[in-house]
């Protein structure tokens, strides 16, 4: 049974229902957590109340309802377990089933409370919801709504609507009529974005941590360029001028600082207490850059944290913090909070080190030439860890940060496999395979584990470590011969790169992130296919053969199932990682000689489905020629800071239509229709007792699911939840 969407239900894409059979999992770290020191788990508890504090600007980083139905949601949840719920649901006439879909809907807004309330906020899980709880008046039996029913039932009114709706432009993110953002007020164009960018360019300031608001003074456009930060006046910090108000290009820009002022000051107070519990000189001066940043809003405090965090070898408690990944601004600039706290897992961390030691053995191998790779790879941490805490809009199998490029560049950076993520998420059931010959089932099901495990180490490592940026800085210095170096695609010298404070995301924008994950999938497939690799892993013989051919089949069949996340009415992407793995897929399929087979079939149930087929006797030849073609020019494109030819290669490859050998928008229909929802997780609190730290856990389940959120912000709740309805309500107006 589908959560039904109401009376045209028949004319609504199938992504917006919702299964009612959605995994829940919790994710373990009770060992990792026991083995800590008194000292490193103190450590470990603040830190992760700074990061789940700050993972609720999330919510105002996505739609303009997101804050009000985490506020709703706790206060329902707060005053009545699940249970309790089901048994009022159900005297009102609701059936259990019923109640299911309704308390499925509600189980997956409580999982997002810090991450993403909205479907439209388009990251793995919560693209998919479409809820049924407003048609019916159960609610009005809930004590929340009977102990204060006029505050309520204007909560509910102030977000239900928007909840539920399915206009065309309330339907995914995007920038004015394409879709909804709070990343820019709703008058906000892309031709504004870029005239903001070339703005903050002008002022050396990233945009990593700001929202762009218009408005209009006087018949003239006029900027507000708000930054995130506890303090909202006084003397400002930013470095660069004493100065607030701008004019550029004829219009005028404001800088103001305090945005998620609450929120930021919890992160700061938060990351001032983990200060006394620190190990080393590196950890106290990195938790003291990270919080002026988010007391002050400065990108540059949050630099100098990163490089204290990059010095910081080999940690028990592993984190970072911040406003990191920009996969959700619909310009490709800014930056979302998440912050996590990790423990590091010895055994697998060895395998790790010893990628880390063959790195300058390997670099060679990728197909650019010498000089479009690092002067020098400055030897990363790359460790295995179990997660105590992440907050943000998802959790990753792996990272590879800063992403900052000028660290990156010149300094280095630290490469992390998130290994309980991992035990979890890909943990894959026979029955629940989809498009996959029943011959490579079996294999896939033994094999995804470890070569995901290979595609993860090399991608992080050696695909978002490796490649060259040319850069003319302010003075005029080069970082590469310009009179000699050339371009293996032209034969030409280089006549492009980035310039001043110029960066791969401020240039490249709307397609950098998803572009840059494309690399370094390409380097995943392209680097495994190295016996030495392999040796690394573990993986010898007949083994390391089948672990090659999982990883790339797992990949063809990710490229597939990537089409969901596709919008034909736009003709936009809203996954960076999927729309990767979709032009690694049409590359392949692009090969030609038999080696990538994608067939439409009728399934044993009647119902359209496809089945993909790889030639594991091609993947070695016509397999890595395509990858290696593919790869330099990317790269290249990339490294040169040609933006035009970059997005003509990486449009062309994204293009989804029903035209050619395959009709990729009828086989986007057959992926909705067999498509599994993914795993959600449970996560654990800490909390001190006495003069010591517990970790308090949660069963695998929604009701588990549940409760460790609103047992997450019980002490200060009333006070947070009145702090999220004012910035949700000051903005509010913003966005219409």
């Amino acid at each position: 049974m589908k959560a039904k969407p109401g009376a045209n239900s028949n004319m609504v894409d199938s992504q917006y229902y919702l299964p009612n059979e959605i995994g829940v999992a919790a994710l373990d770290c009770t060992e990792a957590f026991r083995l800590l020191s008194p000292q490193e788990k103190m450590y470990a508890h603040y830190l992760s109340r700074a990061a789940w504090y700050g993972g609720l600007a999330v919510l105002l980083q996505t739609s303009p309802e997101s804050a009000n139905i985490f506020v709703l949601l706790q206060k329902i949840f707060r005053k009545q377990t699940p249970e309790q719920l089901e048994q009022v649901a159900t005297s009102t006439g609701l059936s259990s089933e019923e109640y299911q879909v309704h308390y499925l809907f509600w189980k997956c807004l409580s999982h997002t409370n810090a991450h993403v309330t909205k479907r439209r906020s388009k990251s793995f899980i919560f693209s998919d919801i479409l809820g049924i709880f407003g048609v019916c008046s159960c609610r009005l039996h809930f004590r929340a709504f009977q102990d204060e029913p006029t505050e309520m039932e204007a909560l509910w009114d102030s977000c239900s609507c928007l909840l539920y709706s399915l206009e065309d432009r309330q339907k995914q993110l995007g920038l004015g009529k394409k879709g909804i953002t709070t990343y820019f007020s709703g008058n906000c164009s892309l031709e504004d974005a870029e005239l903001a960018q070339k703005f903050l360019d002008s002022k050396k300031l990233s945009a990593y941590n700001t929202r762009l608001f218009k408005r209009d003074k006087e018949g003239k456009a006029c900027y507000e360029v708000r930054l995130a930060s506890a303090v909202q006046k006084g003397q400002n910090y930013l470095v660069i001028t004493n100065k607030f108000i701008f004019t550029f290009e004829g219009k005028e820009f404001t800088l103001k600082r305090g945005d998620y002022a609450p929120l930021m000051e919890k992160v700061s107070h938060y990351l001032q207490q983990a200060q006394a519990y620190a190990a080393n000189e590196n950890q106290r001066k990195m938790l003291e850059e990270y919080s002026r940043s988010f007391t002050f809003g400065s990108v540059d405090a949050h630099k100098e944290g990163s490089r204290y965090w990059i010095k910081d070898k080999g940690p028990i408690v592993e984190s970072y913090i911040g406003f990191i990944e920009s996969y959700r601004d619909p310009f490709g600039s800014r930056g979302e909070f998440e912050g996590f706290v990790a423990v590091v897992n010895k055994a697998m961390s060895e395998r790790f080190a010893k990628l880390v030691s063959s790195a300058e053995v390997l670099l060679p191998e990728l197909p650019w030439p010498r000089e479009f790779e690092k002067d020098t790879f400055l030897k990363p941490d790359f460790t295995s860890l179990d997660v105590l805490t992440f907050a943000g809009s998802g959790i990753p199998a792996g990272i590879n940060i800063p992403n900052y490029d000028d660290i990156r560049q010149s300094e280095g950076f630290k490469n992390v496999s998130l290994g309980n993520v991992l035990a979890v998420a890909y943990a894959t059931q026979k029955e629940k395979l989809t498009f996959l010959e029943e011959e490579d089932k079996d294999l896939f099901i033994k094999w995804k584990g470890p070569s995901f495990e290979v595609q993860v180490g090399l991608h992080e490592l050696l695909g978002h470590g490796s490649g060259k940026l040319f850069v003319q800085d302010d003075a005029g210095k080069f970082n590469f011969d310009q009179s000699k170096v050339t371009n293996p695609e032209t034969g030409e010298l280089v006549s492009s790169w980035y310039k001043g404070s110029e960066t791969w995301d401020s240039k490249f924008s709307t397609i950098a992130s998803s572009y840059e994950e494309c690399r370094a999938e390409c380097v995943g497939l392209y680097l495994c296919l190295n016996k030495e690799v392999l040796s690394i892993f573990g993986h010898e013989g007949q083994d390391a053969e089948d672990v090659v051919y999982v990883n790339w089949l797992s990949m063809v069949r990710a490229g597939l199932l990537g089409l969901e996340f596709y919008t034909p009415e736009s003709k936009s992407w809203r996954q960076a990682h999927m729309q990767a793995r979709f032009v690694i897929l049409r590359v392949l399929l692009e090969a030609g000689e038999g080696l990538v087979g994608l067939e439409e079939v009728t399934g044993e149930d009647g119902k359209a489905d496809a089945r993909i087929t790889l030639d594991r006797s091609k993947i070695h030849t016509v397999g890595k020629s395509a990858i290696h073609r593919f790869l330099c020019k990317l790269q290249v494109l990339k490294a040169t800071a040609d933006v035009e030819g970059g997005r003509a290669l990486y449009d062309c490859y994204s293009t989804v239509d029903d035209s050619g050998a395959h009709n990729f928008i009828r086989l986007r229909e057959t992926v909705l229709l067999r498509k599994d929802a993914r795993k959600m997780f449970v996560q654990a609190n800490t909390r001190v007792s006495g003069d010591g730290v517990e970790l308090v856990e949660y069963e695998g389940s929604a009701a588990g699911l549940i409760r460790s959120f609103t047992e997450r912000f019980q002490d200060d709740a009333e006070q947070l939840e009145a702090d999220l309805l004012k910035l949700c309500k000051r903005d509010a107006p913003c966005f219409c």
